[in-house]
Protein backbone atom coordinates (compact mmCIF):
# COMPACT_ATOMS: atom_id res chain seq x y z
CA UNK A 1 0.00 0.00 0.00
CA UNK A 2 2.40 2.79 -1.34
CA UNK A 3 2.26 5.79 -2.90
CA UNK A 4 4.78 6.43 -6.06
CA UNK A 5 6.12 9.36 -6.54
CA UNK A 6 7.66 10.20 -9.79
CA UNK A 7 9.99 13.27 -9.45
CA UNK A 8 10.39 12.41 -5.92
CA UNK A 9 14.22 14.19 -5.84
CA UNK A 10 13.22 17.40 -6.54
CA UNK A 11 12.34 19.88 -4.91
CA UNK A 12 8.47 19.93 -4.73
CA UNK A 13 8.61 16.23 -4.81
CA UNK A 14 10.91 15.65 -2.20
CA UNK A 15 8.36 17.39 0.44
CA UNK A 16 5.68 15.54 -0.83
CA UNK A 17 7.78 12.21 0.09
CA UNK A 18 8.52 13.30 3.46
CA UNK A 19 5.02 14.53 4.06
CA UNK A 20 3.63 11.16 2.80
CA UNK A 21 5.89 9.22 5.32
CA UNK A 22 4.64 11.34 8.04
CA UNK A 23 0.94 11.08 7.54
CA UNK A 24 1.90 7.10 7.31
CA UNK A 25 1.56 6.74 3.45
CA UNK A 26 4.65 4.76 2.24
CA UNK A 27 6.50 6.66 -0.57
CA UNK A 28 8.30 5.37 -3.06
CA UNK A 29 10.38 7.14 -5.75
CA UNK A 30 11.30 7.28 -8.92
CA UNK A 31 13.01 10.33 -10.55
CA UNK A 32 16.29 10.53 -13.76
CA UNK A 33 18.13 13.32 -11.99
CA UNK A 34 17.58 16.02 -14.83
CA UNK A 35 16.83 18.44 -11.73
CA UNK A 36 16.34 16.33 -8.52
CA UNK A 37 19.03 15.49 -6.34
CA UNK A 38 19.57 11.54 -5.07
CA UNK A 39 20.23 12.86 -2.00
CA UNK A 40 16.57 14.67 -1.36
CA UNK A 41 15.41 11.02 -0.75
CA UNK A 42 15.62 10.52 2.62
CA UNK A 43 17.09 7.20 4.18
CA UNK A 44 14.70 4.22 3.88
CA UNK A 45 12.69 5.45 0.95
CA UNK A 46 13.06 2.93 -2.24
CA UNK A 47 14.39 5.00 -4.64
CA UNK A 48 14.36 4.28 -8.45
CA UNK A 49 17.22 6.00 -10.33
CA UNK A 50 15.08 6.20 -14.21
CA UNK A 51 13.05 8.19 -16.34
CA UNK A 52 9.08 7.86 -16.00
CA UNK A 53 9.09 7.49 -20.31
CA UNK A 54 10.56 4.05 -19.67
CA UNK A 55 7.52 2.03 -19.59
CA UNK A 56 9.18 -1.39 -18.47
CA UNK A 57 10.73 0.31 -15.28
CA UNK A 58 7.74 1.72 -14.34
CA UNK A 59 5.46 -0.95 -14.39
CA UNK A 60 8.15 -2.97 -12.44
CA UNK A 61 8.32 -0.34 -9.56
CA UNK A 62 4.61 -0.25 -9.57
CA UNK A 63 4.37 -4.21 -9.28
CA UNK A 64 7.05 -4.68 -6.98
CA UNK A 65 6.69 -2.23 -3.75
CA UNK A 66 2.76 -2.84 -4.38
CA UNK A 67 1.83 0.43 -5.32
CA UNK A 68 -1.75 1.94 -4.60
CA UNK A 69 -1.35 5.43 -6.11
CA UNK A 70 0.96 7.26 -8.17
CA UNK A 71 1.95 11.50 -7.39
CA UNK A 72 2.68 12.21 -10.61
CA UNK A 73 5.48 15.27 -9.74
CA UNK A 74 8.03 14.86 -12.36
CA UNK A 75 7.89 16.96 -15.33
CA UNK A 76 9.87 19.61 -17.01
CA UNK A 77 8.87 22.59 -15.35
CA UNK A 78 10.03 25.67 -17.05
CA UNK A 79 7.53 27.89 -18.69
CA UNK A 80 10.07 30.21 -20.46
CA UNK A 81 12.50 27.71 -21.52
CA UNK A 82 9.32 25.87 -22.98
CA UNK A 83 9.20 28.54 -25.98
CA UNK A 84 12.94 27.18 -26.84
CA UNK A 85 12.23 23.76 -26.11
CA UNK A 86 9.09 22.75 -27.08
CA UNK A 87 9.87 19.00 -28.36
CA UNK A 88 11.14 18.78 -25.06
CA UNK A 89 8.95 19.80 -23.02
CA UNK A 90 5.79 17.76 -24.31
CA UNK A 91 8.12 14.53 -24.59
CA UNK A 92 8.63 14.59 -20.62
CA UNK A 93 4.97 16.39 -19.88
CA UNK A 94 3.26 14.54 -22.15
CA UNK A 95 4.84 11.29 -23.00
CA UNK A 96 5.74 11.33 -19.71
CA UNK A 97 2.12 11.09 -18.17
CA UNK A 98 0.57 9.09 -21.52
CA UNK A 99 3.62 6.43 -19.96
CA UNK A 100 2.57 6.88 -16.19
CA UNK A 101 -0.80 6.18 -17.22
CA UNK A 102 -0.08 3.01 -19.47
CA UNK A 103 2.29 1.49 -16.64
CA UNK A 104 -0.34 2.10 -13.89
CA UNK A 105 -3.49 0.46 -16.21
CA UNK A 106 -0.70 -2.56 -17.00
CA UNK A 107 -0.79 -2.91 -13.16
CA UNK A 108 -4.10 -2.27 -11.91
CA UNK A 109 -3.31 1.10 -9.64
CA UNK A 110 -5.79 3.51 -10.05
CA UNK A 111 -5.17 6.41 -8.07
CA UNK A 112 -3.08 9.73 -9.51
CA UNK A 113 -3.13 13.03 -7.88
CA UNK A 114 -1.14 15.39 -10.64
CA UNK A 115 0.92 17.97 -9.76
CA UNK A 116 -0.59 20.12 -12.71
CA UNK A 117 0.34 24.25 -12.90
CA UNK A 118 -1.74 27.51 -12.87
CA UNK A 119 0.06 28.13 -16.43
CA UNK A 120 -2.86 26.35 -18.19
CA UNK A 121 -4.77 29.21 -17.33
CA UNK A 122 -2.56 31.71 -19.47
CA UNK A 123 -2.90 35.31 -18.56
CA UNK A 124 -6.13 35.68 -17.27
CA UNK A 125 -7.52 39.52 -17.15
CA UNK A 126 -9.92 38.86 -13.78
CA UNK A 127 -8.65 39.20 -10.04
CA UNK A 128 -8.70 35.89 -8.71
CA UNK A 129 -8.40 33.18 -10.64
CA UNK A 130 -10.94 30.03 -10.25
CA UNK A 131 -10.94 26.27 -11.32
CA UNK A 132 -13.48 26.78 -13.97
CA UNK A 133 -11.90 30.01 -15.67
CA UNK A 134 -10.96 28.79 -19.40
CA UNK A 135 -8.03 27.50 -20.14
CA UNK A 136 -5.60 29.33 -22.30
CA UNK A 137 -1.86 28.73 -21.77
CA UNK A 138 0.65 31.02 -22.76
CA UNK A 139 3.91 28.54 -23.24
CA UNK A 140 4.60 25.12 -24.37
CA UNK A 141 4.84 24.28 -20.61
CA UNK A 142 1.16 25.80 -20.09
CA UNK A 143 -0.12 23.41 -22.76
CA UNK A 144 1.81 20.24 -21.68
CA UNK A 145 0.14 20.22 -18.08
CA UNK A 146 -3.46 21.16 -19.90
CA UNK A 147 -2.84 17.63 -22.10
CA UNK A 148 -2.07 15.97 -19.13
CA UNK A 149 -4.98 16.75 -17.28
CA UNK A 150 -6.75 15.36 -20.77
CA UNK A 151 -5.01 12.13 -20.87
CA UNK A 152 -5.73 11.52 -17.13
CA UNK A 153 -9.76 12.80 -17.82
CA UNK A 154 -9.97 10.51 -21.02
CA UNK A 155 -8.16 7.34 -19.02
CA UNK A 156 -10.98 8.44 -16.64
CA UNK A 157 -13.83 8.21 -18.87
CA UNK A 158 -12.80 4.87 -20.58
CA UNK A 159 -12.41 2.94 -17.03
CA UNK A 160 -15.70 4.33 -15.87
CA UNK A 161 -17.73 1.07 -16.14
CA UNK A 162 -14.63 -1.50 -15.18
CA UNK A 163 -14.18 -2.90 -11.58
CA UNK A 164 -11.08 -0.01 -10.83
CA UNK A 165 -12.38 3.35 -12.70
CA UNK A 166 -9.27 5.68 -12.55
CA UNK A 167 -9.81 8.04 -9.46
CA UNK A 168 -7.64 11.20 -9.90
CA UNK A 169 -7.46 15.03 -9.26
CA UNK A 170 -4.74 17.99 -10.24
CA UNK A 171 -3.74 20.00 -8.53
CA UNK A 172 -2.84 23.67 -10.07
CA UNK A 173 -0.11 26.43 -8.38
CA UNK A 174 2.05 28.73 -9.31
CA UNK A 175 5.16 29.38 -7.62
CA UNK A 176 6.28 27.30 -4.57
CA UNK A 177 8.79 28.65 -2.52
CA UNK A 178 10.43 27.79 1.27
CA UNK A 179 11.69 24.95 2.54
CA UNK A 180 9.94 22.20 4.91
CA UNK A 181 12.98 20.32 5.91
CA UNK A 182 16.33 22.03 6.38
CA UNK A 183 18.15 19.31 3.90
CA UNK A 184 15.83 20.24 1.13
CA UNK A 185 15.96 23.22 -0.70
CA UNK A 186 14.79 24.87 -4.49
CA UNK A 187 17.93 24.57 -6.56
CA UNK A 188 15.77 25.91 -9.82
CA UNK A 189 17.97 28.46 -11.92
CA UNK A 190 14.70 30.05 -13.43
CA UNK A 191 12.71 30.91 -9.73
CA UNK A 192 13.05 34.16 -7.87
CA UNK A 193 13.44 32.76 -4.79
CA UNK A 194 16.68 31.20 -5.25
CA UNK A 195 17.92 33.44 -8.00
CA UNK A 196 17.60 36.12 -4.73
CA UNK A 197 19.39 33.86 -2.40
CA UNK A 198 22.29 33.11 -5.11
CA UNK A 199 22.59 36.96 -5.42
CA UNK A 200 22.88 37.51 -2.34
CA UNK A 201 25.08 34.47 -1.55
CA UNK A 202 27.62 36.11 -4.12
CA UNK A 203 27.57 39.94 -3.02
CA UNK A 204 25.35 40.84 -5.75
CA UNK A 205 21.97 42.69 -5.93
CA UNK A 206 18.87 41.52 -6.81
CA UNK A 207 17.07 42.40 -9.81
CA UNK A 208 13.10 43.20 -10.53
CA UNK A 209 12.20 42.91 -13.90
CA UNK A 210 9.98 45.90 -14.38
CA UNK A 211 8.05 48.29 -11.69
CA UNK A 212 5.28 50.15 -14.40
CA UNK A 213 3.26 47.25 -13.60
CA UNK A 214 -0.85 47.76 -13.17
CA UNK A 215 -0.24 47.18 -9.37
CA UNK A 216 -0.41 48.71 -6.44
CA UNK A 217 3.79 48.85 -6.01
CA UNK A 218 4.03 48.77 -9.97
CA UNK A 219 6.13 45.46 -9.46
CA UNK A 220 3.77 42.07 -10.76
CA UNK A 221 1.77 39.99 -8.51
CA UNK A 222 1.53 36.26 -8.19
CA UNK A 223 0.65 33.63 -6.01
CA UNK A 224 3.75 32.52 -3.60
CA UNK A 225 3.03 29.17 -1.58
CA UNK A 226 5.02 27.34 1.31
CA UNK A 227 6.51 24.05 0.07
CA UNK A 228 4.76 22.21 3.07
CA UNK A 229 1.47 23.53 2.50
CA UNK A 230 1.81 22.39 -1.04
CA UNK A 231 3.19 18.88 0.27
CA UNK A 232 0.07 18.52 2.45
CA UNK A 233 -2.48 18.88 0.47
CA UNK A 234 -1.35 16.25 -2.14
CA UNK A 235 -1.02 14.30 0.57
CA UNK A 236 -4.54 15.04 1.91
CA UNK A 237 -5.77 14.22 -2.04
CA UNK A 238 -4.09 10.85 -2.22
CA UNK A 239 -6.05 10.08 1.35
CA UNK A 240 -8.81 10.70 -0.88
CA UNK A 241 -8.56 9.12 -3.72
CA UNK A 242 -7.79 5.86 -1.85
CA UNK A 243 -10.66 5.79 0.70
CA UNK A 244 -12.80 6.47 -1.48
CA UNK A 245 -14.03 9.64 -0.38
CA UNK A 246 -15.48 12.24 -3.34
CA UNK A 247 -13.13 14.42 -5.24
CA UNK A 248 -12.89 17.01 -7.50
CA UNK A 249 -10.97 16.93 -10.83
CA UNK A 250 -9.21 19.97 -10.18
CA UNK A 251 -7.90 22.09 -7.47
CA UNK A 252 -6.27 25.64 -7.21
CA UNK A 253 -4.23 25.99 -4.54
CA UNK A 254 -4.15 29.56 -4.57
CA UNK A 255 -3.01 32.05 -2.13
CA UNK A 256 -5.98 34.16 -2.80
CA UNK A 257 -4.38 37.55 -2.05
CA UNK A 258 -0.88 37.39 -3.84
CA UNK A 259 2.48 38.65 -3.31
CA UNK A 260 4.39 41.48 -5.39
CA UNK A 261 8.01 41.05 -6.33
CA UNK A 262 8.82 44.26 -4.32
CA UNK A 263 7.26 42.59 -1.37
CA UNK A 264 9.46 39.50 -1.52
CA UNK A 265 12.48 41.90 -2.17
CA UNK A 266 11.50 43.29 0.97
CA UNK A 267 11.32 40.58 2.89
CA UNK A 268 14.82 39.49 1.49
CA UNK A 269 16.52 42.10 3.09
CA UNK A 270 14.84 41.84 6.34
CA UNK A 271 14.76 38.09 6.92
CA UNK A 272 18.32 37.70 5.61
CA UNK A 273 20.11 40.82 7.43
CA UNK A 274 21.17 41.49 3.78
CA UNK A 275 20.46 45.22 2.97
CA UNK A 276 19.77 46.09 -0.62
CA UNK A 277 18.19 48.18 -3.22
CA UNK A 278 16.85 45.71 -5.74
CA UNK A 279 18.21 46.83 -9.52
CA UNK A 280 15.50 47.36 -11.62
CA UNK A 281 15.29 46.02 -15.33
CA UNK A 282 13.17 45.88 -18.26
CA UNK A 283 10.26 43.78 -18.32
CA UNK A 284 9.87 40.47 -19.09
CA UNK A 285 8.13 40.13 -22.25
CA UNK A 286 4.51 38.83 -21.35
CA UNK A 287 4.52 39.07 -18.20
CA UNK A 288 1.22 40.20 -17.06
CA UNK A 289 0.63 42.54 -14.26
CA UNK A 290 -1.05 40.19 -11.74
CA UNK A 291 -2.34 36.41 -11.73
CA UNK A 292 -3.61 35.12 -8.27
CA UNK A 293 -5.61 31.85 -7.50
CA UNK A 294 -8.33 31.37 -4.98
CA UNK A 295 -8.16 28.27 -3.05
CA UNK A 296 -11.75 28.01 -1.90
CA UNK A 297 -12.21 24.08 -3.22
CA UNK A 298 -8.67 22.86 -1.91
CA UNK A 299 -10.14 24.57 1.64
CA UNK A 300 -13.18 23.10 1.51
CA UNK A 301 -12.03 19.10 0.72
CA UNK A 302 -7.67 19.34 0.83
CA UNK A 303 -7.36 21.16 4.46
CA UNK A 304 -5.74 23.69 2.26
CA UNK A 305 -4.61 26.69 4.13
CA UNK A 306 -1.49 29.09 4.22
CA UNK A 307 0.21 27.94 6.97
CA UNK A 308 3.38 30.23 6.70
CA UNK A 309 3.97 34.42 6.26
CA UNK A 310 6.43 35.87 3.82
CA UNK A 311 8.58 35.98 6.15
CA UNK A 312 8.43 32.17 7.02
CA UNK A 313 9.32 31.40 3.16
CA UNK A 314 11.80 33.40 2.94
CA UNK A 315 13.39 32.44 6.26
CA UNK A 316 13.00 28.30 5.94
CA UNK A 317 13.95 28.85 2.40
CA UNK A 318 17.28 31.07 3.44
CA UNK A 319 18.26 28.54 6.04
CA UNK A 320 17.98 25.41 3.63
CA UNK A 321 20.07 27.06 1.16
CA UNK A 322 22.89 28.06 3.58
CA UNK A 323 22.72 24.56 4.93
CA UNK A 324 23.86 23.39 1.52
CA UNK A 325 26.89 25.07 1.94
Amino acid sequence: MTWLVTGGAGYIGAHIVRALASAGLPPVVIDDLSSGHANFVPDGVPFTHGTILDRDLLTTTLRDHDVTGVIHVAGFKYAGVSVQRPLHTYEQNVEGTRTVLAAMAETGVHNIVFSSSAAVYGTPDVPLVTEDLPKRPASPYGESKLIGEWLIRDQATATTDTPHPLRHTSLRYFNVVGSADPTVYDTSPHNLFPIVFEKLLAGETPQINGDDYNTPDGTNVRDYVHVGDIAAAHVVAAQRLQSGAPIEAAYNLGSQNGLSVREIMDAMARVTGIPFTPKIGPRRPGDPDRIVATGDLATRDLDWKMRHTLDDMVRTGWQARQNAH
